[in-house]
């Protein structure tokens, strides 16, 4: 005997039906469809790691331990040295602290949801947010609360105190930011950390970029405050800094107290971080900063052509991006929606960007434009391609 089928079986969960779909793919399809289109698009950066990370992965063959599941939380010998980085440049103590190896910065931030929230949980967001962020407190069955940026898009910790329920558990801030490119100052993320420990809950910021500064900015870790401790979950990556972004290597800094529980979601996840991916993580992290900062300045050559080019561009009002490789661009007398300004730019100019709407800006017209990912001269093509685009779909 057969019975009813329930309307409802071998659905997806609503759960994933409401978190959007992730923005960098479908641009990607377009560029596909559009052969010789330049994309301005997604953040990684034009250059390749560096060699010497054979040399790690040389040191992983040589023992048949490697083959093997190794800590959950990383390999030894790497976590000492990122702990070493934390204290030498960003001035961490991390003494009362735990290093925590992922594979990749999205898990260390995806961990940290599953082990602080549960389901129904809010968790502030500042507007433009990094998607992936918002993607994964949907699908941890919590609730992103966006609270805008201001003009200059540096966080406004009166706004965010006005968004904090009793279902709060953290506050997301990232510097330098993904997609705007703005580097947070100090003294408003302190601001920011103060009120998270005042309220009993999180602050979660991500340093993923915190090697790209330009004009003289700074990069400042609130972990680095002795009344940060116990409350202050940070976040790194090794994709942009060292272009190791397929290795799939980032770390997270957590209080002790949340060590078991970020062990129990890294093991059912993932087990360990790729072990071969630690040991080439290991060398990168023995080249240090000084490998990095030659092709960061070649980016910052890069950024001074768009804001030269964005000069002459009546209808566009980029922003002061002093960090990352980012610009988020504002067109205030843009007739049409930001999507159909991207799929006009791809076809019609073969320049790809990302709209704005995809990281949460609900109004007005925006484009995230990503000037890092390729060689130089190609960037500026895509540049010089984007502006001749602009000129015409900024104001019509």
């Amino acid at each position: 005997m057969t019975h009813p089928i329930d309307r409802h079986a071998f659905d997806i969960s609503a759960r994933i039906r409401a978190v959007q779909p992730p923005i960098i793919p479908i641009v990607a399809e377009m560029i596909r469809d559009n052969p010789g289109t330049i994309s301005l698009g997604q953040g990684v950066v034009y250059y390749d790691p560096p060699g010497e990370i054979a040399r790690g992965v040389a040191r992983f063959m040589e023992s048949p331990a490697n083959h093997r599941y190794q800590p959950v939380e990383g390999v030894a010998e790497l976590r000492a040295a990122l702990g070493a980085k934390l204290a030498t440049e960003n001035g961490i103590n991390t003494r009362d602290s735990e290093v925590v190896v992922t594979a990749g910065s999205n898990m260390g931030f995806f961990n940290a949801i599953l082990a602080i929230c549960d389901p129904g949980d809010e968790v502030i967001l500042l507007t433009p947010w990094y998607f992936n962020h918002e993607m994964a407190i949907g699908i941890a069955g919590c609730r992103a609360v966006s609270v805008p940026t201001d003009e200059g898009f540096q966080p406004d910790p009166a706004a965010i105190a006005a968004r904090i329920t009793e279902r709060t558990r953290a506050v997301v801030t990232i510097s330098p930011n993904n997609p705007t490119g703005a580097v947070y100052e100090r003294e408003v993320l302190d601001e920011v950390n103060d009120l998270c420990r005042e309220h009993g809950i999180f602050h979660i910021h991500d340093e993923a970029y915190e090697y790209f500064l330009h004009d003289g900015a700074q990069h400042y870790s609130p972990a680095s405050r002795e009344a940060s401790k116990g409350h202050t979950i940070s976040l790194y990556s090794l994709s942009k800094t060292f272009s190791l972004a397929s290795w799939r290597i980032g770390y997270m800094l957590i209080p002790p107290h949340l060590l078991d529980s970020v062990r129990k979601i890294q093991d059912t996840n993932v087990i360990c971080p790729p072990v071969v991916s630690q040991y080439a993580a290991l060398e990168a992290m023995r080249l240090g900063r000084a490998w990095c900062q030659p092709m960061i300045e070649r980016i910052t050559g890069v950024r001074e052509h768009l804001y030269e080019q964005l000069a002459t561009v009546p209808g566009v009002v980029p922003n002061s991006a002093r960090g990352a490789f980012y610009v988020f661009l504002n067109l205030p007398e843009a007739k049409r929606t930001d999507l159909d300004i991207v799929r006009a730019l791809v076809t019609d100019y073969r320049v790809a960007a990302i709209p704005g709407s995809a990281f949460g800006v609900d109004e007005g017209c925006y484009l995230r434009v990503s000037y890092g990912a390729l060689e130089p001269e190609t960037a500026r093509q895509g540049i010089d391609r984007l502006c001749e685009g602009l000129r015409v779909l900024a104001r019509s």
